[in-house]
């Protein structure tokens, strides 16, 4: 579709009677069809109950038997998938490159980091209440920002609210300085490396380079438990459920065709009577969001979180994952960083040494002959085969 073909249907669309929020709910639940349904079912089912019975239920040497290291591993990458979905967002559906959106994630692992940090009481290396880290720097008393970090519902307002805020408020000066493209990509860039190094100092409370680490125990229970390690797994594959509904339920909607009009024509949009600001922010906001919450499940199934999550270079490895799988296809962010996580933990492993120089090929092997990912690939697959007259 093209720039003014998407203005005039954005125009067409929110001008028509029938614009009203039941039939925005009409519209989604008509496109949630008996086998998108069936699918969300068999995947809740397989992470809910199928992973715990087969990690937990048979031993360690029968052939169906999950791994420690496998629910772990796919855990981690279902987080790493809720961040591509929640990029694919503002990238691949409002046409917003951020290459700083790393931070989002640290500041929600940091802030469920410093309730477990908390949690681990009087059994680390000094048998303090502080944290050990601050023992050997010589801390006297917890600073003020870490009041409250011993609840648990304290530590899950603020996965929300810090990365929540840091957004809203630099997105609202962004936008409405109306700073876009390359430049928008260079400040993100910018504001991650700059949190990064302020982490790294060993005076701003939060472990310095080393970070949060060693947990013991979420609610009394041990982390290191099969029970504890299949839970965490469990609820990450739910977010990731809940983070492609509500991403579906915003591109399907009347809201979504803004999100698609201000990619493709920003100033058609804003010439029909639309400000964009107000759409950018909201869902740059709500990207964040969901970037702090998969923040926050991985930390416990890793059991660290450092700044090395800040680094730029961690953001710019989030929109390979978008570009590999498919830009604007939410199927194409979940393929994209399946495969290139997968890819990349064996590469760790086989050829260490060799995995930038095997992503930087990806990245511009699929810039060059895949613009759109491996979906856009699969899709031109099909229409080939398919007869000449159905096409």
């Amino acid at each position: 579709m093209s720039a003014q073909n998407t203005a005039h249907s954005l125009a067409a669309t929110f001008d028509s009677p029938e614009a009203t929020m039941p039939s925005l709910i009409t519209r989604l639940t008509s496109g949630l069809g008996p086998r998108t349904i069936a699918m969300g079912a068999a995947a809740a089912f397989f992470a809910c109950v199928l992973v715990p019975i087969l990690h937990l239920a048979l031993p360690a040497g029968h052939p169906l038997h999950l791994s420690d290291y496998f629910v772990t591993l796919i855990g981690k990458i279902l987080c790493y998938v809720i961040v591509a979905v929640a990029f694919d967002l503002i990238w691949g559906y409002t046409g917003i490159l951020s290459l700083g959106h790393g931070i989002f994630f640290a500041l929600g692992g940091y802030a469920f980091g410093m309730y477990l940090m908390r949690s681990i009481g009087r059994d680390g290396s000094y048998h303090s209440n502080l944290p050990d880290f601050m023992v050997f720097l010589n801390w006297k008393e917890l600073p003020w920002y870490w009041t409250g970090s011993d609840h648990i519902l304290w530590a899950v307002f603020l996965v929300l609210a810090v990365p929540a805020l840091l957004a809203l408020v630099f997105g609202f000066f962004a936008f409405r300085s109306r700073i876009r493209g390359v430049y928008f990509s260079i400040i993100t860039q910018a504001l991650t490396y700059a949190c990064m190094l302020l982490f790294f100092r060993n005076e701003t409370g939060f472990g310095g380079n080393n970070g949060f680490t060693d947990f013991k125990r979420i609610l009394g229970y041990s982390i290191t438990a099969p029970e504890m390690r299949v839970t965490l797994f469990a609820l990450s594959a739910l977010m990731l459920l809940f983070t492609l509904f509500i991403a579906r339920f915003l591109v399907t909607s009347k809201f979504g065709r803004v999100l698609t009009a201000i990619r493709d024509a920003e100033s058609r949009v804003m010439f029909i009577g639309y400000n964009p600001i107000g759409f950018k922010l909201f869902i740059w906001t709500l990207s964040a969001v969901l970037c702090a919450i998969a923040g926050a499940l991985y930390v416990p199934q890793v059991g660290i979180i450092n700044p090395c999550e800040m680094s730029p270079a961690n953001s710019i490895e989030i929109a390979i994952w978008v570009a590999v799988g498919g830009r604007g296809k939410l199927i194409g962010a979940v393929l994209g960083a399946f495969i290139v996580n997968l890819a990349k933990s064996w590469f760790t492993v086989s050829f260490p040494e060799y995995w930038l120089f095997f992503l930087g090929a990806v990245f511009v092997l699929v810039t060059l002959y895949l613009p759109n990912g491996v979906v856009g690939l699969w899709e031109n697959i099909l229409r080939r085969l398919q007869p000449k007259g159905e096409r």
